[in-house]
């Protein structure tokens, strides 16, 4: 079977072979991915050789001016037709115990793929024999993908103390790909948790969103709290775990129904933020856990806390102002849908919904019911009717009072001039009043209704003094 690449690269890398005198090799994950029958957006190729040269002469051949150099590495991008293409020279790394950054040396092909990070990332094709009876695979990396098995092709140890990225790598490729994780590496990495501190915030996140967006990411949580990597990164969540008893009285354990939350809405959306709002939604319960001799556990204010620690982890981990706002948000109002579905639905708790929650309603909605998860089948099913009812409930009042990302129809401006009165407490106060108002159904969604609230409240004003 023909490894098939395009065939414009492969000409030039086979000319520029000849030009320079180099061997080229196509490797890494090129490979893996046509193996496994999919497509790969990048492709990798080892030069023995100097690869910056290399690059160069390809990139004049393919007619492109632009080549990105990191001449440390001994590495060099060019993009083509949408695709990167890399080079690096066959190499050796060395790392200090406190760096990932390695002093980099020449070195054959082999030792270049024996520094990988996996088996089946350790093969190789010379661009002038691309049939896969001609792969070069010193460890059994071919025979690690049809057992779908996740094994290093060094001693495992190594591999994750030199650069402990690679523990986060391969519980991802785990939960990509669906791939067992061979024990002597999943030992090692428990024994290595600790280096990846070592590793950049902004890497650490790249793998994990990438385990959040797979298909089983509870997979991959699970093998980040089992070998104790998310106790290193989100100790948040970990302080979730444990059933606590006391008078005969049992709590959950909250991570398990975490866990449960997480895979129940991975099987709706494929949002990243919204099943990492899933994976924070209950950390608030390990700061706010309450005994009551009355009422047994309590978790009160677990959201409002859990939205405010979702905030130190965002800053912590330098993600973006738009997942902090998002996922804040959620958690914060995560518990409101659920004690409106348990009562009547009114008109006006709806309004404060929808007020609230703005363009989130429908995650929330989303969010609300994955956290639905008791196995009594009674009462799952009452759980979902009193959804139902909401979410239909919600569907009129929007429909009737289009409030969601609601803005007050007099703003502060009006309410200065009419009042005659600079900025200040008295506005919001005032601007208060009308959306109270709004949203109780004392009066209508409009300018004109607001106006005549105003009206009243300066003739009541005018009164007082």
């Amino acid at each position: 079977m023909k490894v098939e690449i395009d065939r414009d690269i492969l000409k030039a890398v086979q000319i520029a072979e000849e030009e320079t005198g180099s061997k080229c090799y196509l490797v890494g994950g090129f490979i893996r991915n046509r193996l496994l029958g999919y497509e790969s957006e990048d492709i990798d190729f080892v030069i023995e050789g100097d690869s910056l040269l290399f690059a160069e002469k390809t990139a004049e051949i393919l007619g492109r001016k632009r080549i990105i150099k990191f001449p440390r590495f001994k590495t060099a991008k060019i993009v083509y037709k949408k695709k990167a293409i890399e080079f690096v020279s066959a190499r050796s790394e060395k790392y200090k115990s406190d760096s990932r950054k390695p002093d980099v040396r020449s070195a054959s092909l082999f030792c270049d793929l024996s520094r990988r990070d996996f088996t089946i990332n350790a093969l190789a094709l010379s661009v002038r024999h691309t049939d896969t009876s001609d792969l070069i695979d010193f460890f059994n990396g071919k025979q690690d993908l049809v057992k779908k098995i996740l094994r290093t092709p060094l001693e495992p140890k190594i591999t994750y103390s030199e650069d402990p990225l690679r523990m986060l790598r391969c519980i991802r490729f785990s939960s990509v790909l669906g791939f067992k994780i061979d024990p002597l590496s999943f030992s090692a990495i428990s024994e290595n948790k600790e280096r990846i501190h070592i590793v950049s915030v902004e890497r650490i996140s790249d793998e994990f969103f990438k385990i959040l967006g797979s298909k089983n990411p509870v997979k991959g949580v699970y093998f980040l709290f089992r070998s104790g990597l998310l106790k290193e990164i989100f100790p948040e969540l970990t302080d979730l775990c444990g059933i606590e008893e006391k008078d005969g009285i049992r709590h959950k354990d909250t991570f398990i129904h975490t866990l449960k939350v997480l895979f129940n809405i991975s099987k709706v959306s494929n949002d990243i933020k919204l099943r990492l709002a899933a994976l924070m939604h209950d950390i608030g319960k390990s700061k706010t856990k309450y005994f009551r001799p009355d009422q047994g556990w309590t978790f009160h204010g677990h959201d409002d806390k859990g939205s405010e620690m979702f905030f130190n982890i965002a800053d912590r981990m330098k993600w973006s102002n738009d997942i902090r706002e998002y996922v804040s948000k959620i958690i914060l109002l995560h518990h409101r849908p659920i004690s409106l579905a348990k009562e009547e639905v009114t008109d006006s708790g709806v309004r404060r919904l929808l007020f609230e929650g703005g363009c989130l309603v429908d995650d929330l909605m989303l969010l609300c019911r994955a956290d639905i998860t008791t196995a009594n089948k009674n009462k799952l099913n009452k759980y979902l009717e009193n959804f139902d009812n909401l979410s239909k409930k919600i569907v009129q009042v929007e429909e009737k009072d289009k409030l969601r990302n609601f803005k007050p129809p007099l703003g502060g401006d009006d309410i200065m001039k009419l009042f005659g009165i600079k900025e200040g407490p008295e506005i919001g106060r005032i601007k208060k009043q009308i959306v109270d108002a709004i949203l109780s159904g004392e009066i209508d969604n409009d300018k004109d209704s607001a106006m005549e609230m105003l009206s009243k409240i300066i003739m009541e004003e005018k009164v007082q003094k």
